[in-house]
């Protein structure tokens, strides 16, 4: 468990689209609107598409009065490192302080070239952008007595002024993967700013993120508590949860409050330009967030180890029943298939003797079962969308006055849209697991290794038959095409999903008897327990 003790930050990171420049600005003032504190904006100079960033963010400090404006993140090859300091402390004395300052070391070579930048390797840009952040905190001294003067390799300013110094201390955030910037930001920044949907491995990868910035800080004599490390995220409201983001607002704050407490990450900045989904993560995700957090670091299992004596932990015993209320397999059966042999899974070896849990823990291994209950309630919806579309097959000439009723191909089409729609999301709970949960697991448990492998035989069986439903639904729209359906037409949906229902309850009982207590034990991932 890695928290570095920071305030939680929240934000938007909006594109600043030339083209509908009144809704870049309309997107920030609804950021602000729902209570977020940061909006920040892609810098790209050489691209004629966008706004250029200074000139947006200037705009944005006189139109909105509260909300915190950065580039997310800077391009240096294209900017001056003293004009960068003059410009943000500048635009911070005119906003009341409302600047931060993410910046990085450039990528987009030819297009910088292109443009009258110089054209660095990557180790090259690593050193350009160290001086750089030299540079911009001399500028920002404006106490210290003389000129600037830094003899840089890439960087050389020879008695530059000092000033004017920022309203408040301008957080320095870089953008950065690899181990060598990382341990810049460690030695001279104020904090990281990596994007999630470019970390390979998902949340793990920032463990090894947070212990190359720390190995940077503590080389210098810094503390690592003191740089701050936030994250640029991408998800989507659904109404059930599929995987991380992915899911309702209880889910999603569920899920950011465990990469804050995790690995220490205090800055959550949202990707994407829809107004709804800005106003649902201010409005209901960031508070919620805040109040997990919040309890967690002051309640009584905070800086303890597992085991300690603390109300909240409970001792499993070998032997003793599961902590974890798994859902036994469908005691009926709907269809004869059987497309495995239940008797041949293996199963886990037993809970450690004096096994502990922390609160959290458990809460990490119920969170399965709350997945798969999800999954459940969306098979059942199908069903009952079958049952619907058969008692509409009467009425398939009827035109419907309301808005609410459905012709029988409307009722075909709105079966099929949920289908698609449920069928993606297993997919995509499948495709967690399998790229990594399971990785994890093989790692912190060998023992589970045949465990795993069988549920990752069965995760390809199911898909198979999610195939299958989804052929036997496009039978049925064209028997519907074809004319008035006939009851038999339905024979093949509802077998599919007859065979589908007895394949995911079946698999979903064993999956939750077999892993729910070693992901309580070991974590969907590194860190994490």
């Amino acid at each position: 468990m890695t928290d570095y003790g920071h305030e939680l930050l929240f934000g938007t990171f909006l594109t600043p689209t030339a083209q509908r420049p009144e809704q870049v600005v309309a997107l920030a003032q609804l950021a602000e609107q729902a209570e977020l504190d940061l909006a920040t904006f892609q810098d790209h100079p050489y691209q004629p598409a966008f706004l250029d960033t200074w000139t947006l963010m200037s705009y944005l400090a006189a139109a909105t009065s509260r909300i915190r404006l950065s580039a997310n993140v800077l391009n240096l090859p294209l900017r001056q490192p003293v004009v960068v300091a003059r410009s943000a402390a500048s635009l911070d004395l005119l906003s009341g302080g409302r600047v931060e300052l993410g910046i990085g070391a450039g990528g987009f070579w030819d297009a910088i070239e292109a443009s009258g930048g110089r054209r660095l390797t990557p180790g090259q840009s690593v050193d350009a952008l160290e001086e750089a952040i030299r540079i911009i905190r001399e500028v920002w001294d404006a106490e210290q007595r003389g000129g600037i003067r830094v003899a840089g390799d890439y960087y050389r300013v020879m008695g530059a002024k000092r000033g004017p110094a920022p309203a408040h201390d301008i957080g320095i955030w870089v953008g950065a993967y690899k181990p060598r910037m990382l341990r810049l930001i460690g030695r001279v920044a104020d904090g990281s700013l990596p994007s999630l949907p470019y970390l390979s491995r998902g949340p793990a990868e920032l463990v090894d993120i947070n212990a190359y910035i720390d190995e940077g800080a503590a080389a210098a004599g810094r503390d690592p508590r003191s740089v701050r490390r936030l994250l640029n995220i991408a998800g989507r409201f659904t109404n059930t949860a599929s995987g991380l983001l992915d899911g309702p607002a209880d889910q999603w704050a569920e899920d950011l409050a465990g990469l804050a407490l995790d690995h220490g990450i205090s800055g959550f900045i949202l990707m994407g330009d829809d107004p709804s989904t800005i106003q649902r993560f201010g409005q209901e995700v960031a508070p919620a967030v805040r109040e997990l957090v919040a309890a967690e670091r002051s309640g009584p299992g905070t800086n303890k180890k597992p085991g300690d004596d603390e109300p909240g932990r409970e001792v499993i015993e070998a032997g003793a029943p599961s902590a974890f209320a798994t859902t036994p397999p469908p005691a009926t059966r709907l269809t004869e298939h059987r497309l495995w042999d239940e008797s041949e899974r293996p199963v886990r070896p037993p809970t450690p003797a004096g096994q502990v849990y922390s609160e959290r823990a458990r809460t990490v291994g119920g969170h399965l079962i709350e997945v798969h209950d999800h999954l459940r309630e969306e098979l059942t919806q199908i069903r009952d969308l079958i049952d619907q579309v058969k008692r509409g097959a009467a009425s398939v000439s009827r035109a419907r006055a309301a808005l609410n009723e459905m012709t029988l191909r409307q009722n075909n089409w709105t079966l099929g849209a949920y289908c698609a729609s449920y069928c993606t999301m297993l997919t995509q709970h499948h495709g967690i697991e399998d790229g990594s949960i399971f990785p994890h697991l093989r790692r912190s448990d060998p023992a589970l290794v045949p465990v795993i492998d069988r549920l990752q035989q069965e995760h390809v069986v199911i898909h198979e038959v999610v195939e299958a439903v989804d052929r036997a639904l496009v039978d049925l729209v064209r028997a519907a095409d074809d004319g008035h359906p006939a009851p038999e037409d339905f024979d093949g949906i509802q077998n599919a999903v007859d065979v589908l229902t007895d394949t995911l309850l079946s698999h979903l009982s064993y999956e939750e008897q077999q892993i729910v207590e070693p992901i309580a034990r070991h974590g969907f991932f590194p860190g994490q327990v």
